[in-house]
């Protein structure tokens, strides 16, 4: 009997174990392939061959995109910076955008399945601190779906991982994920689309641009408006409102 819930158990567990599994073989193979200097080798041949099929290259480059992040393979602000250089920063943006947030969606499945409904259920019948943790997640799910994409500090593995753990609607996380990484990705995929200019001179591209004041200071913004809500809740909540 204990063997045969066992299995069970395993078999939910299977997807979440597999992509850890290949984020580990990848990250032992794939840390030299997935650089800038393989893009910068391989730049000429990528963009002949995007010239002379722009939808294959595009269906290709998303698809890889996808499972990069999907089995959390590195490489993933490689392959932001490749949709900028191929495509330009529109439509590089919106494939990016999109890759991204479909690799994201699979990890959320994958955990949610695994760990997510177990482990939410046990949130929902405890006591204390842990239940205010998860009601008070419940209660602004859209404000720290978009807080916890906009902050960059944020892995993005954690931002994939936390919402499944804590049953968030394939819905929302989807939605959120998409609108949440769209600054950072324009960001990105602007440097992107001038490394034709950063090859010419044998540099490197700047990756810390992301926390320049000037790029910063309104994604803190959107942290802000992001975090609002919860406050407000948190205040009404104290004067029984």
């Amino acid at each position: 009997m204990a063997e045969t819930s066992k299995k069970p158990r395993l078999m939910r567990l299977a997807p979440i174990l597999g992509i850890g599994l290949v984020a580990l073989i990848g990250a032992i193979l794939l840390r030299d392939t997935l650089s800038f200097d393989a893009l910068a080798e391989n730049r000429e041949a990528l963009t002949a061959f995007r010239d002379a099929h722009y939808v294959v290259t595009a269906a290709a480059f998303m698809l890889a995109y996808t499972a990069i992040v999907g089995f959390s393979l590195p490489g993933a602000t490689i392959a932001t910076l490749t949709g900028g250089f191929l495509f330009g920063i529109f439509p590089g943006a919106l494939f990016n955008v999109l890759a991204a947030t479909l690799g994201a969606t699979l990890i959320f499945l994958a955990a949610r399945y695994g760990l997510g409904d177990r482990l939410s259920r046990r949130m929902d019948a405890s006591e204390g601190m842990v239940r205010k943790i998860k009601t008070g997640i419940d209660e602004n799910q859209w404000s720290m779906l978009f807080l916890i994409r906009l902050v960059p500090a944020v892995p993005f593995f954690v931002a994939n991982l936390v919402p499944a753990l804590v049953n968030v609607p394939l819905y929302r996380f989807f939605v959120s994920t998409a609108l949440g990484i769209v600054p950072g990705a324009v960001v990105y995929t602007s440097v992107g689309a001038g490394l034709g200019e950063v090859f010419a001179k044998g540099e490197t591209p700047n990756l810390g641009i992301i926390f320049e004041p000037h790029i910063l200071l309104p994604i803190l913004g959107l942290c802000a408006l992001a975090i609002l809500p919860v406050i407000l809740n948190a205040v009404r909540g104290k004067k029984g409102i």
